[in-house]
């Protein structure tokens, strides 16, 4: 094939996203078909038509108690003050609770309320209504009654509720085959070496599990190359079987891009780009009446758009509705800005501060993964708006269980690997308690606390003039609350360097000689305040340095740029060079304290948080680590 006929043609649209999703469902002709199944195995399916109940439960008069059948007419003289008499046999017969009820009696007693003569004679002192302790015949469930609509998803209950009424094979909606072809010749499989350039293949197995949550049957084909007649042959195969089509990669307009263009030459593009961030670069089509939907390689961009798109002709298929997310009011921690003409979908962690429900946002690149692992909700913001100022209330749509959220420590400031550590040892301790940390420097840690937008920070701030950490700036920064300092770690930060020091780096008069590629930290990190206290110390100006303004938002990041480039350098702790295999030279030992309010200090979660911390399992663990001492016998220090 020519693949000159695929070079680049721009033609990326920005149609609104509701419109593109209504001009995919008309033109879908998605025909649901109806298959019988046990009803054993029906849980989670969805109904494809009404059903109804074969048979009565219970299909006779049964006794709701364990005790005797009598006819309650035999009854209406028994009285405390005059006992009355009944043969078994001919007055009444025992029963235990389910029996059948026969024909010629209408009520039961239960067995505490007679008194047993001998073998043949009971005696009551308390006269029976007609049919009490019985359950009639469709007490429960009426033959012929329908026990569900057409589009019910069949849960546990509703299957012994089946069964109970003889339906031992439930029609439901066939699922819909959905074809996943992943696309590009830098993709290999996970299990492959790692080489420059290569990328691991991970979208399909994202995006076949979405497929089956959602009520799909996925079938995730082999990696196709960035060859047009490759790409061609995979989606002919695709649209010949499958009821929906999902190509990943290739949706936007580079040079390698051929999707849409072969969507075009085999049948009917409807979008090409729609107004959202992220997620734009989506490709909407039909080839031979099936819907084919390209979606972006970056991952968050690729999973929003399999919701927007995919999500919705499924449920078509099936006869339900799209599924909507339970929202919650918050108040934003932090400014976001947005772009007028697209909507924004900003991943959100959510805590529980203070009576109040507190959000900020996570990275809003399209391709890291994370930021939808970690996310606790989506913002949407509307393509009319600029976007939201810190303090603002708004509404997110959750993506965890609203308990969960509640429950969260909310973790701020600088970041440490150990706090990963304590997360997972409260985790162990505390199932219903869990960390959401956010890794924004130590100084934003401090205005967090104060701003009463997380339970704790992490930081450590070096004085330049005392020389000691934090306590100054905590004195000076919330003056006139009441805080605590919690002395958690002793730990070393030093230079991070490739294997072997190749640019010989011990100072920073050395990192500016060898114009090393420096990895900075952000504006209020204690690293960034260290690095500049030296900087000050040897007179040495940032211009100096080679990369002073490129900030990286913690130690791993650091290390994992030094990882990747033999002529940079940053400055970090040890386990986080230990963790990319680089070397380590020591510079200053530090303070990196946990700071949090004295009621939190004080409240159950903060107890908790505190023991621990001082546990041994603990603090073996963050041994493991290297490069820490976890502060012994630590005294609160309240301000």
């Amino acid at each position: 094939m020519d693949e000159k006929r695929y070079q680049r043609k721009i033609y990326l649209e920005d149609k609104p996203r509701g419109e593109a999703v209504n001009e995919i469902l008309e033109a879908a002709s998605l025909s649901p078909k109806t298959e019988f199944i046990p009803t054993s195995e029906a849980l989670g399916r969805i109904t494809s038509e009404p059903v109804f109940a074969k048979v009565s439960m219970p299909h006779f008069h049964a006794s709701a108690m364990d005790g005797v059948a009598v006819n309650a007419e035999d009854t209406y003289e028994a009285h405390e003050q005059r006992p009355l008499h009944l043969s078994k046999g001919e007055q009444f017969v025992y029963v235990d609770t389910g029996n059948a009820i026969p024909q010629q009696f209408n009520a039961v007693i239960m067995i505490e309320n007679v008194q047993i003569l001998d073998d043949e004679t009971i005696e009551i002192i308390e006269p029976a209504t007609p049919w009490q302790h019985i359950r009639p015949i469709g007490e429960d469930i009426v033959q012929e009654e329908m026990l569900f609509p057409q589009g019910h998803r069949l849960r546990p209950a509703d299957l012994g509720a089946l069964l109970a009424a003889q339906i031992t094979e439930v029609p439901v909606a066939k699922k819909p085959l959905v074809t996943i072809i992943p696309t590009g010749s830098e993709l290999i499989q996970a299990e492959s070496s790692l080489t420059s350039g290569k990328i691991i293949e991970f979208n399909g197995t994202v995006f076949a599990n979405y497929i089956k949550e959602w009520g799909g049957e996925p079938d995730l084909k082999a990696i196709v190359r960035d060859e047009p007649e490759n790409i061609k042959k995979a989606l002919l195969d695709a649209v010949e079987v499958s009821d929906i089509v999902v190509i990943n990669a290739g949706s936007s307009a580079g040079s390698k891009d051929y999707t849409v263009h072969i969507i075009a030459e085999l049948g009917t593009v409807f979008t090409h780009g729609v107004a959202t961030r992220p997620g734009k670069p989506v490709i909407l089509g039909q080839i031979n009446g099936k819907i084919v939907v390209g979606v972006p390689g970056y991952p968050v961009s690729a999973y929003l758009a399999l919701e927007w798109f995919v999500r919705p002709l499924v449920c078509q298929y099936l006869q339900i509705p799209v599924p909507k997310r339970q929202t919650l009011e918050v108040k934003l921690g932090r400014r976001i800005v947005s772009t007028m003409g697209a909507e924004d979908f900003v991943r959100m962690n959510i805590g529980y501060v203070n009576g109040q429900f507190i959000a900020n946002p996570l990275t809003r690149a399209a391709g890291v993964t994370m930021s939808l692992v970690r996310a606790d909700g989506l913002l949407v913001v509307s393509p009319d708006l600029l976007g939201y100022e810190q303090g603002d209330t708004v509404e997110i749509e959750l993506l965890r269980p609203l308990e969960e959220i509640r429950n969260s420590i909310v973790f701020s400031g600088s970041h440490d690997l150990t706090i990963d550590l304590l997360s997972s040892q409260l985790k162990r301790q505390r199932n219903d308690m869990r960390i959401v940390s956010s890794h924004v420097g130590s100084m934003a840690g401090v205005m967090a606390i104060r701003k009463g937008e997380a339970h704790v920070a992490g930081i450590h701030l070096l004085d330049p003039e005392t020389k000691e950490y934090n306590v100054s700036y905590v004195k000076k920064l919330l003056a006139g609350q009441e805080v605590v300092l919690y002395p958690f770690l002793k730990r070393t930060q030093g230079w991070i360097v490739p294997k072997g020091n190749p640019l010989k780096v011990n100072d920073v008069a050395g990192l500016a000689e060898a114009q090393a590629e420096y990895a900075n930290r952000q504006k209020g990190a204690g690293t960034r305040i260290l690095f500049d206290l030296l900087l000050k110390e040897q007179r040495i100006s940032p211009e100096q340095i080679n990369g002073y303004d490129r900030e990286m938002f913690s130690h791993l990041s650091v290390a994992a740029e030094v990882k990747g480039n033999e002529k940079a350098a940053g400055l970090g702790i040890y386990p986080a060079a230990k963790a990319m295999n680089l070397d380590f030279i020591p510079v200053a030992d530090e303070s990196y304290d946990l700071l949090m309010t004295k009621a939190f200090f004080e409240s159950e979660q903060g107890r908790w948080l505190v023991s621990i911390i001082q546990s041994e399992a603990f603090k073996i663990e963050v041994d493991k680590i290297g490069g820490y001492a976890v502060a012994s016998d630590a005294e609160p220090i309240y301000i």
